[in-house]
């Protein structure tokens, strides 16, 4: 068995504090590329916001994928086919508009076409949404009847202390209904019931026939709590929040200092040393007996390196590009 996909949250994850992509991380992330192996940019960032690392990466070139919205969607770069979108119903921005309204200091946010809309007051936290993003932020008035088009999702921007009382009024209304959670303690995101990263990659390995098991997800804040937990190999940066790394299989380096490159480069060996546990979706981890472990390694170095395109000859080359 080898890793075929390469799911990467950006920030925190594949970005450094300066929202880049390091070199010695874009060349890594290039070559394991034209080895044939996928990469997934998965984000809670609109589509839009994603589409200037996709095209860094290339990810058109090699018939690689984003994933927006926090699973809302998902696109393959080359053929430009969405394989999956979820939309919110439109019934339910009125209601959430009159509960996030009542509140003070806090903003609600949607998205169409390159522009944020803004309800309510722009906080400095949809300000960052658009910085990220490279998008302008739009004052749409009468917002609850206005978003009369299809949407993935809503945002609600404002100070943590803010918009904790509006996370729990909003889930206590909506349960069941819609998916409410903290992305960062001044966002709320308001998605579709059941869609998260780890819900819509698994859509995505279906569709390329390929299990959990031959997946790796990096990230590192609470909207990647779900991928990692699926992934057959599921990493944690240094800086990621406590609650994944509880879960995490592996925990990388920081993201300003080339985690994601880290993992790229590490893999082979803990492939070769069978460190990282085989898991399902469910979490449960299991190890072979060592006798079988033993067997298990020689078959699995001989097969990475013939197949694995994270194998010896690039982790050499990844290795040798370092060092300069």
């Amino acid at each position: 068995m080898s890793y075929e996909l390469l799911v990467l949250d950006l920030d925190g994850t594949l970005t450094n504090s300066k929202k880049e992509i390091t070199e010695p991380t874009k060349r890594a992330l290039l070559e394991i590329q034209s080895d044939g192996k996928k990469v997934v940019l998965a984000s809670g960032r609109p589509e839009q916001g994603v589409l200037p690392l996709a095209k860094e990466l290339q990810l058109e070139k090699y018939g690689s994928y984003i994933l927006s919205y926090n699973g809302g969607r998902i696109r393959q770069c080359k053929t430009q086919e969405i394989i999956y979108n979820k939309l919110l119903p439109n019934r339910v921005v009125k209601p959430i508009y009159e509960i996030v309204k009542k509140y003070p200091r806090v903003d609600l946010a949607t998205y169409k076409n390159d522009t944020i809309l803004s309800g309510l007051t722009s906080t400095k936290y949809t300000e960052l949404e658009s910085f990220i993003n490279h998008m302008p932020i739009v004052h749409q008035p009468d917002f609850g009847n206005a978003i009369d088009f299809p949407i993935n999702k809503l945002l609600v921007t404002g100070e943590p202390i803010d918009v904790a009382p509006i996370l729990k009024e909003l889930q206590d209304t909506f349960h069941g209904y819609l998916n409410i959670y903290n992305s960062d303690p001044w966002f709320i995101e308001i998605m579709p019931q059941n869609i998260d990263k780890g819900n819509s990659l698994k859509k995505l390995l279906l569709s390329l026939n390929l299990t959990v098991n031959e997946m790796i997800c990096c990230g590192d804040g609470f909207n990647d709590l779900s991928m990692i937990e699926c992934a057959g190999l599921g990493v944690a940066m240094e800086n990621a929040q406590s609650s994944l790394k509880e879960i995490a299989d592996y925990i990388t380096k920081s993201n300003d200092n080339d985690g994601v490159l880290h993992v790229i480069n590490d893999v082979y060996e803990r492939l070769k040393t069978l460190l990282s546990p085989t898991k399902g979706c469910n979490g449960n981890r299991s190890r072979l007996p060592s006798p079988h472990r033993n067997i298990l390694r020689a078959v699995l170095t001989l097969a990475l390196r013939k197949y694995w395109g994270f194998g010896c000859s690039l982790m050499q080359s990844f290795r040798v590009k370092n060092k300069k």
